[in-house]
């Protein structure tokens, strides 16, 4: 099979996990009988510097014409003093439009290899950790309108009918696939938006009678993902609310790095990174963890191109890496051997 990927390495350690993960999918094509072919793409910092915009229109549709997007990371404090609407991650924003991808999908799951470096008591996590946030991706407070004007700031937050039932099909169609249990989390004491959000999603739930559905306010969810995360199976929220609990998750499961993201549209083309930012304080040092990227391009095997035997070649790779004690600096403990991002993928490479 031929597949087109758009590959943006971004800024920070973009470049460098991201030539991890195309290591890895190379010697998949190879193993499997693929050909994958790579557009380089400018985003972020990085095409700041060179364009002087953080996403060029001939850029963007590089990215669309592609049969998937795999991503690193952009940004850094090199670009804070540019205008809002030119920071690196307005890039990111109009890639998400211009590519229609609304549903985020972040997987939180603890490796058992890694159950030790979970900041939750041992107890907590024994009960397991394995659920999907799916998040709305292109509405909402970020999309909305943003001025300052005479000392006063303003962002909308604005959703419709038909923005809120798109994704929360997605959220019952993954729990479908899984334990069959939704939590739809959203501020319906407080927020007009909310209210509707609630109001959709008990109609939705008529259309998937198999699926149990709850609801959950954010505060409270903040809150249950530390106590008691074993309860959750799929939680399907807004952009904002999305953005700051899936951070959560990750962090509970034991470095952010681990962790792998898809977001999708009505096509097949899906735009796949980990959830991490760019550290330009570790940049170009060989210590970044490169498993969330290349775990990335497992699901865009699995979703994208519906090759999950090669996906499952490469998760077991590094459920492998990590039973022979190898760990990167972000997941070291005691007893375990260190490696640096290129070797990690040296090793991940074996194990295919």
């Amino acid at each position: 099979m031929n597949k087109t990927i758009a590959v943006i390495r971004g800024d920070g350690i973009g470049p460098e996990i991201v030539d991890q993960a195309l290591r890895v999918l190379d010697r998949v094509a190879s193993k499997y009988g693929h050909s994958f072919k790579y557009t380089d793409v400018d985003m972020g910092g990085c095409a700041i510097d060179k364009y002087g915009d953080p996403l060029p229109q001939g850029e963007l549709d590089k990215c669309i014409s592609s049969d998937s997007v795999l991503l690193g990371a952009v940004g850094g404090p090199k670009w804070n003093d540019v205008p809002g609407n030119m920071r690196p991650e307005k890039g990111l924003l109009r890639l998400r439009a211009g590519m229609g991808v609304y549903s985020n999908n972040r997987p939180a799951k603890i490796w058992k290899q890694l159950a030790d470096a979970s900041p939750l008591k041992r107890e907590i996590v024994e009960k397991g950790i394995d659920f999907i946030i799916v998040r709305e991706l292109i509405g909402g407070i970020y999309f909305g309108e943003h001025k300052t004007e005479n000392g006063v700031a303003t962002d909308v937050l604005k959703y419709s009918e038909s923005e809120i039932e798109r994704i929360g099909r997605i959220g019952f169609k993954t729990a479908q696939k899984r334990s069959k249990r939704l939590c739809s989390v959203e501020k319906s004491n407080v927020l007009d938006s909310s209210r509707l959000w609630k109001k959709v999603m008990h109609r939705l739930a008529e259309e998937y009678p198999d699926v149990i559905l709850t609801d959950m306010l954010v505060d409270n969810c903040a809150m249950q993902i530390v106590k008691d995360p074993s309860q959750f199976d799929v939680i399907v929220t807004e952009n904002m609310f999305g953005d700051i609990l899936s951070d959560e998750a990750s962090m509970i499961t034991g470095s952010i790095g681990m962790i792998p993201s898809s977001s999708l549209g009505a096509s097949g083309c899906g735009l796949y990174e980990p959830i991490h930012g760019s550290a330009p304080d570790i940049a170009g040092r060989d210590i970044a963890n490169p498993i969330g990227t290349i775990l990335s391009a497992a699901m865009m095997l699995r979703f994208s191109f519906d090759m999950s035997d090669e996906a499952d070649a490469i998760e077991h790779a590094v459920s492998k890496f990590l039973d022979a004690g190898y760990r990167t600096a972000d997941i070291m403990s005691d007893g375990m051997t260190l490696v640096g991002c290129r070797q990690c993928g040296d090793i991940i490479l074996e194990n295919i």
